[in-house]
């Protein structure tokens, strides 16, 4: 019984990677249909979110079951609730991806893009994509420096958001209103799918640890004079 209740957990698991395998890739395949407006492409992300949807409802379904079956206590209870709020994260991660995939289509035939932001949000897209994919590293390794690092990789997405804002407020800006609305969405998808990938990292410190992850950077940090 007890075998089998842990390889049940350890399925969660699983469960998580896959959902943070997927939403990483529709990340990237949503800025690469974004950026060279094809429709195609982003009508496979926008159908793809399904998957992940079910894949959600599918862990949080056997989380709960655990949950009422072995009544799990300490450790094991910490996997099962924190495990339902990964997966949250990740399902939230997916909508985002598929948000990005969306302003393709309602853009098209036009790239909802200008030129001069190509390359910013190229970076944004693949720096999303790189995040997730630690996340998902995090969730495999349980590394709980590797997971207090990503805090610190997020600090280049808040860079890239707000050179795009630096773009908006130029009194040089000459693409209109409706491209100036959805650039800020876009710079908002990305900036919150990388927070998405960050809580994914801080869940699982708290998964090792039982402390949370401000808690035990604010305990790591040097006494300033000492």
């Amino acid at each position: 019984m007890r075998d089998a209740y842990h390889e049940e957990l350890d399925s969660i698991g699983e469960g998580l990677v896959e959902m943070a395998r997927l939403v990483g890739s529709a990340i990237g395949r949503a800025t690469t249909a974004m950026l060279d407006a094809d429709l195609k492409l982003a009508e496979s992300v926008i159908a793809g979110d399904q998957k992940i949807d079910d894949l959600q409802h599918d862990l949080e379904a056997r989380a709960i079951a655990l949950l009422a079956r072995q009544q799990p206590v300490a450790t094991d209870l910490r996997i099962v609730v924190t495990s339902l709020r990964m997966s949250a994260d990740l399902e939230r991660s997916g909508d985002l991806a598929q948000h990005v995939a969306k302003l393709t289509r309602l853009r098209f035939p036009d790239r909802a893009v200008p030129n001069d932001l190509h390359a910013t949000i190229l970076q944004m897209g693949q720096l999303a994509q790189r995040l997730m994919a630690k996340a998902g590293e995090v969730i495999i390794t349980k590394d709980v420096d590797l997971a207090l690092q990503l805090e610190q990789d997020d600090d280049e997405m808040d860079l890239l958001h707000r050179t795009l804002f630096q773009h908006l407020m130029d009194d040089r800006w000459k693409h209109g209103i409706e491209t100036a609305v959805d650039v800020t969405l876009l710079g908002r998808y990305y900036e919150r799918f990388a927070d998405h990938a960050v809580s994914v990292a801080k869940r699982v410190v708290y998964l090792v640890t039982g402390e949370h992850a401000d808690e035990l950077q604010h305990t790591d940090t040097p006494v300033e004079g000492a």
